[in-house]
């Protein structure tokens, strides 16, 4: 019987996070991300997962306020959860456009060996010359670039971490620890991006490689991760979308001598618990409203107008207003392709339900992706799973630290008695959770 595979997203400085529940705890607490690790490794979940952000946000010069709190490097929050885990994978989003692989290669190694096997990198790219103004080159990288970079990234990361043979290291009473003759390899890489000449410092880790993770939904992203990907992060959310990007993604693989179970498609996905399906569903909209308020509707419009509309009620109708063709009013933000076509589009939907800006953004940017009692919820994992819609769900909860302790206490029991998924770890590392097998 197929296996479900879940993962926590710790939801730090997104619109998923509803701020003004009490619940609601610090996003950089270390005791916030210990709590909820601690709830996902109880319900035997494969990994915990860290966004990243290299630039505050803006939305028309100033600082968005969902960055106030600030994001923490990644690698650095994962070595700590390292000593307060014992099973449960770690996953570092870290930015191929913006690091090196020779010191990124060498802060993955070392989180495999901290964690004992438990280490994940998903590989995320940027041609936003924003974010770019933060390090020395000035940033920008052309969009064609992104993956011809990300793929030589990875490729030398990968010949980095195989350089040293798994018996490298030779014990000897006598005169204690030293390398066997020829069993470190030097590394000569001259490729369009990196130029690396030495040996890496680091011994091959527990995984021999940590676990790769990519999140692109692009036909170059889908080629990227069936060449190099371990598990994608994709966005998709019905049964239909999911079965559709899960058949081609997983046809790609042969091209790249790989099988269909060396890569996990796990999308994101949230939920709503409740006794009933009735009571879950107002729970839902009630979320929603919460993640969306007066102020966020605005920005939400404002991003894909690509304009100041604070003039505007966010409990009233769309105005008549044309979007702007040029840059838009936000920074840091993926920047909506085709704004007249995007924007006609939610205004027929706002015409045609009658909707105010408010409910029209609650409407067009996302909902729950389950919704119902813990006993609907399961069944509905379970047919996503079953029928080749995913391998699994990166959970992220609207609470932190506290929104997966429902889920694992009220819907996980009720997966492991469908037998779909497990009671406990059968293995010591990330690798063995997600049924990879070891790394090439």
């Amino acid at each position: 019987m197929k296996q479900v595979h879940l993962a926590a997203h710790f939801p730090g400085v997104n619109n998923t996070t509803v701020w003004a529940d009490p619940r609601s705890r610090s996003q950089i607490d270390f005791q916030s991300f210990v709590d909820l690790a601690r709830t996902a490794e109880r319900g035997k979940f494969d990994f915990f997962f860290l966004a990243e952000g290299l630039r505050l946000r803006e939305l028309k010069g100033r600082i968005h306020d969902l960055d106030v709190v600030g994001r923490p490097e990644s690698l650095t929050v994962l070595a700590a959860l390292a000593a307060v885990t014992e099973r449960l994978g770690l996953a570092a989003t870290v930015n191929a456009t913006f690091n090196e692989p020779y010191e990124l290669a060498r802060r993955l190694a070392t989180l495999d060996h901290l964690s004992a096997g438990r280490a994940a990198w998903n590989v995320v790219t940027t041609s936003d010359a924003f974010t770019g103004e933060n390090f020395r080159r000035g940033g920008y990288l052309d969009r064609s670039e992104r993956y011809t970079r990300a793929e030589e990234f990875v490729r030398l990361s990968r010949e980095l971490w195989d350089s040293w043979r798994p018996d490298a290291v030779l014990a000897d009473q006598e005169s204690g620890r030293f390398l066997r003759p020829g069993s470190v390899s030097a590394v000569s890489h001259r490729g369009r991006h990196f130029t690396v000449e030495g040996r890496f410092n680091v011994p091959r880790s527990p995984q021999g490689h940590p676990v790769i993770i990519q999140a692109g939904d692009s036909d170059e992203g889908r080629e990227f991760a069936a060449a190099n990907a371990d598990v994608i992060f994709s966005r998709h959310g019905t049964l239909e979308e999911g079965r559709a990007f899960y058949a081609d993604v997983k046809r790609r693989l042969a091209a790249y001598g790989r099988e269909p179970h060396q890569l996990k498609i796990m999308p994101a996905a949230t939920f709503a618990l409740g006794d009933t399906d009735a009571e879950a569903a107002e729970r839902a909209a009630e979320i929603r409203r919460q993640q969306v308020g007066p102020q966020t509707a605005i920005a939400f419009l404002e991003q894909i107008w690509g304009r100041d509309m604070s003039a505007y009620d966010p409990e009233g109708p769309l105005p008549d207003v044309e979007p702007a063709v040029e840059q838009g009013v936000s920074q840091g933000r993926v920047q909506v392709a085709d704004r007249v076509a995007v924007a006609a589009r939610w205004r027929a939907v706002a015409e045609e339900k009658e909707l105010s800006i408010r409910e029209l953004v609650i409407h067009m940017t996302g909902r729950q992706s389950f919704v119902g009692s813990p006993a609907t919820v399961a069944a509905q994992i379970e047919e996503f799973v079953r029928t080749d819609a995913a391998d699994g769900f990166i959970l992220v909860p609207h609470l932190t630290p506290g929104g997966l302790d429902d889920f694992v206490a009220e819907v996980v029991p009720l997966l492991q008695e469908r037998g779909v998924f497990r009671t406990d770890y059968e293995g010591a590392t990330l690798r063995d959770h997600l049924g990879l097998g070891d790394a090439a």
